[in-house]
């Protein structure tokens, strides 16, 4: 490459890193030969010279299908390019093993960093990579066996703001569905359905209560099954937007008015054919947040691993809302 362009092998190096002082024409040179011979730039050598293993992170999400992990992904990526750096997004499908595998793929190919969505209760097995240096921020939920940056929703909070406003409207009956309490997240927003209970004098009721549903077909059911009781709930609260989407089909399928708070937006909740609320957030805020900290680490932040929280609202949507 020097020698076509007739330059010293440190001009080409400047021209071709962006470097300033070279003379225009000597860099006219140096582009002529880069298009004639078609060089491309060798990434892996070029981080491994600047302290970076690969110019490369990870993501670990738990379902690439839905909006919610997509869009997380978007603005990782985002970020990562503003770095120079790839991103490589893999999807633990909810399963622990399988993300303990990827952990380990992902490790193997000397990543710089790793973001992850917890799908397992333990993350010791990723204390001796991080001993190694390897950085890592967890989204979502905090990891446990750790101490690591993590970047979470006002998940209880929220929770507890979706219910009082059910409260506030007359509400006393308030069936509420969520996924397993030994999610992060769904035992953070029982907690906060609790606190707006209690806050209203509201006896919590285990009737009223159904865990463990994890998707659209459970979640109708459920609803089903508390309308058919004796005595059924007038309002629902579901804990993610998978629960949110089940329990507006059952409701549109019986053509029922019960009122509707979801955590979580979702995609064209604005047009569902009757009035909800939700209690939304900055998605986009999450990834972002998750990445501008796994770069400030492996920039060399060395401070004491943080949690930032990222603040709820409720959204009204659906037709006629």
């Amino acid at each position: 490459m020097a020698a076509a362009a007739g330059v010293s092998v440190k001009t080409v190096s400047r021209v071709i890193n962006g470097e300033p002082g070279v003379r225009p024409a000597l860099a006219e040179r140096v582009l002529a030969a880069v298009a004639e011979l078609g060089f491309r730039r060798n990434a892996l050598a070029s981080g491994l010279r600047s302290g970076r293993a690969s110019a490369t992170i990870g993501l670990i999400i738990e379902d690439l299908a839905n909006p919610f992990y997509s869009t997380i992904a978007a603005a990782v990526a985002k970020v990562a390019r503003g770095h120079d750096t790839h991103l490589i997004t893999v999807s633990s499908e909810e399963d622990p093993a399988l993300e303990r595998r990827q952990f380990a793929e992902l490790c193997q190919r000397r990543v710089d960093g790793l973001i992850i969505v917890p799908a397992g209760s333990d993350h010791a097995y990723t204390r001796s990579e991080a001993e190694l240096g390897l950085k890592m921020v967890f989204l979502d939920r905090p990891p446990s066996g750790i101490l690591a940056d993590s970047v979470v929703v006002d998940n209880a909070a929220g929770a507890a703001a979706g219910v009082a406003d059910l409260l506030a409207a007359g509400h006393r009956r308030i069936g509420v569905i969520t996924d397993s309490p030994s999610v992060y997240t769904a035992r953070e927003r029982l907690a906060g359905v609790r606190t707006a209970l209690a806050g209203a004098g509201v006896p919590y009721d285990d009737a009223l209560v159904r865990t463990d549903v994890a998707d659209p077909g459970r979640a109708a059911r459920a609803v089903a099954a508390m309308l058919d009781g004796a005595d059924p709930p007038t309002a629902f609260f579901t804990g993610n937007n998978r629960i949110t989407v089940g329990a507006i089909q059952e409701l549109c399928r019986r053509g029922h008015d019960a009122a509707l708070t979801g955590f979580d937006d979702f995609e064209l909740s604005a047009l569902m054919p009757r009035p909800l609320t939700v209690v939304g957030y900055d998605v986009r805020e999450l990834g972002r947040a998750a990445a501008a900290r796994l770069f400030a680490r492996i920039g060399g932040d060395a401070s004491w691993p943080s949690e930032t929280v990222v603040p709820t609202r409720l959204e009204r949507r659906g037709i006629g809302s």
